[in-house]
């Protein structure tokens, strides 16, 4: 049977769209359709604007083209704020809040035509207790944090794109186990305008889609870069592998997906070295670690002072132990985190990308807590781009990848490697 609307990618649907061979308003009602099947399972959502999204699509419906997500139902991560429905950043303390003002991405999406389907669940202000999401996969998995409903809706074909951020590997690790692309783009890229703040040097806004081009799609309506819409696979990119200092939490999925990698790559010919990243860089981890928690100590102090009660165990200890870290130390984290910017591009040497762990292996089996982002950490404090690959499976059936890093500031080239790779890694080694 031909797939159905909303289980075609967004860059399938948007040239639907334009050619007026399908309307916005079948496309949301598809959408809606396959929630309300699915919801009660996977808890996607914390909010469902059903009657707005359709009012919305019609009036698409009647008018001309707006723009390069004409039509296409977004799902808007609760960290982000929205005028029309309310943003909780995934806290009972915001329970009731309704922002007057669109955080600037969400504003610029439906400038571009985009749908506001509803607001998906978050963990704990985007850190590591978990909401009420489930992996569609398994629903006994975790979907990752914090960007759970996001990835899992889009997984779960509720939504073609949603939002997503990414302050250690919010954006990777969810979609690494929910099977989807993910791309954080370098830091800066997207606007934070509007985003609930939590570490303003690692804050980093991303997307989540079915397809690189989808990814893609996204990044250009909101940056305007439009060399993103075509993106040219024909040139084979200068790939290496990388375990990074952190190999010794990957599970034998991750290691076996790293070695398909390699078998396919060496298959087509490709000279793919491994790379080690330089000693210095053994120490992002724990520093990323300690900048986060010492930056959240202060972006949410009014939260701690004043509503503690309301307040997780697993964010309160977070909070402790950044107001436990010296002015000093923290001066010391950021150096080192100069000192290896200064060091990456040379790291990287002659290879465009660098083909790395996204995950320590399958979602696990547990909804108490996101799985570890520790294959996320030091890419997020480096600002790199990075684009997760759903090309694999584990031991037991779940989504397992890889993500490609490249240089900051490279992001249509990371993106056009990814593509390169998503189009040849599936393979069977």
């Amino acid at each position: 049977m031909p797939p159905k609307l909303n289980e075609l990618a967004a860059t399938e649907l948007v040239v639907l769209l334009a050619r007026r061979e399908i309307r916005a308003e079948q496309v949301v009602q598809a959408c809606l359709e396959r929630i309300a099947e699915r919801e009660p399972q996977v808890q996607a959502w914390s909010h469902l604007a059903a009657e707005a999204a359709l009012d919305h699509a019609r009036k698409l419906d009647r008018g001309a083209v707006q723009g390069l997500l004409h039509g296409l139902p977004l799902g808007v991560k609760d960290l982000f704020d929205t005028f029309d429905m309310p943003t909780t950043y995934g806290s009972a303390i915001y329970a009731s809040q309704q922002p007057a003002a669109d955080a600037a991405a969400v504003a610029l999406c439906r400038e571009q035509g985009a749908i506001m389907l509803g607001k998906t669940v978050t963990t704990e202000f985007a850190t590591f207790n978990p909401g009420k999401t489930r992996n569609p996969h398994r629903t006994t998995h975790t979907p990752g944090g914090s960007s759970s409903g996001s990835a899992a809706a889009v997984a779960d074909h509720m939504v073609p794109l949603a939002f997503a951020s990414q302050t250690a590997a919010s954006v990777i690790r969810p979609a690494a186990y929910c099977g989807i692309v993910g791309y954080k783009p370098s830091f800066g890229r997207i606007s934070r305008a509007g985003v609930k703040s939590l570490s303003d040097g690692l804050d980093t806004i991303g997307c989540l889609g079915k397809t690189v081009d989808d990814v893609a799609l996204f990044t250009a309506a909101l940056t305007g870069e439009r060399g993103l819409l075509e993106l040219d696979a024909t040139h084979t990119p200068r790939i290496a592998l990388c375990q990074t200092h952190e190999w010794p939490h990957a599970d034998a999925d991750t290691q076996a997906a790293m070695t398909q990698a390699a078998s396919v790559l060496a298959r087509l010919g490709l000279s793919v070295p491994m790379l080690s990243l330089p000693q210095p860089f053994a120490g992002l981890l724990q520093a990323q670690s300690e900048i986060m928690a010492f930056d959240l100590a202060h972006s949410l102090a009014d939260e701690r002072l004043r509503h503690a009660d309301l307040l997780s165990t697993s964010l309160t200890n977070l909070l402790k132990m950044g107001q436990g870290i010296t002015l000093e130390h923290h001066r010391s984290n950021l150096q080192l985190a100069r000192m290896a910017r200064s060091m990456v591009s040379a790291a990287i040497g002659e290879h465009e990308v660098l083909l790395v762990p996204s995950t320590t292996g399958e979602a696990p089996a547990t909804l108490e807590q996101t799985g570890n982002p520790v294959f996320g950490r030091v890419w997020t404090l480096l600002g790199l781009p990075c684009v997760h690959l759903p090309f694999s499976q584990g031991q037991t059936g779940m989504p397992v990848g890889l993500q490609v890093v490249g240089r900051f500031g490279d992001d249509k080239n990371v993106l056009r490697a990814a593509k390169w790779l998503m189009q040849r890694l599936p393979e069977v080694a």
